[in-house]
């Protein structure tokens, strides 16, 4: 059974994170969240969904899920002996990249992204922030430069969306792609022919 680890950090874009979890709670998967203070808060307050609510929701499925607590470095997943196929970070806030970047772990989620890197597995950050400063691109380099994926949450247009739905789909889809999580969260381009025979 696959593990995989996702967090959720204070910026903008949490319908991202719940689109994911929403896909991956229906796969036979370990699955460990940690989701920051400012996460919650601002997952709350975008959405209306609070994350307790969601997980009562998302333990109906297959998944094993376990809501890891940010502050527990004793967690099974702050240890490289932890064998884990990869995490995803969705969205990353600027400060979440920059203790990465800067191997700074004094929570949980700083320190299984760390782990990642280390060990030399897969780690994927979603950042959405806009525009970004040198300081934010610095850090998002130095993270590429170490491995990480880096995937804004930039939606593409190819696909013609119709709906707001369609948007985050595109962005949680390609998050499982760089994972290599096959999925069908958006319309993927077949040419230019194919695609527009499906409109």
């Amino acid at each position: 059974m696959k593990k995989l680890i996702i967090g959720l950090t204070g910026a903008s874009g949490s319908a991202y994170f719940l689109r994911l979890a929403d896909a991956l709670s229906r796969r036979e998967l370990e699955l460990h969240l940690i989701a920051t203070e400012h996460g919650t808060q601002v997952m709350e307050y975008e959405t209306g969904v609070r994350l307790e609510e969601r997980l009562l929701l998302w333990r109906q499925g297959p998944a094993k899920i376990i809501e890891e607590d940010n502050q527990n470095l004793f967690s099974p997943v702050a240890s490289g002996s932890f064998q884990c196929d990869g995490m995803l970070i969705l969205p990353c806030s600027m400060s979440a990249a920059a203790q990465i970047s800067a191997g700074i772990s004094e929570t949980l989620l700083t320190r299984a992204a760390d782990v990642m890197i280390k060990e030399k597995r897969p780690l994927v950050l979603v950042p959405r922030e806009t525009p970004l400063s040198p300081v934010h691109l610095k850090n998002l380099y130095r993270l590429s430069k170490l491995g990480v994926t880096i995937l804004p949450a930039m939606p593409g247009f190819y696909n013609r969306p119709q709906s707001m739905d369609d948007l985050i789909d595109f962005v949680a889809g390609k998050a499982m792609d760089s994972l290599g999580l096959q999925n069908d969260c958006y319309r993927r381009w077949e040419g230019k022919e194919k695609n527009e025979e499906k409109d």
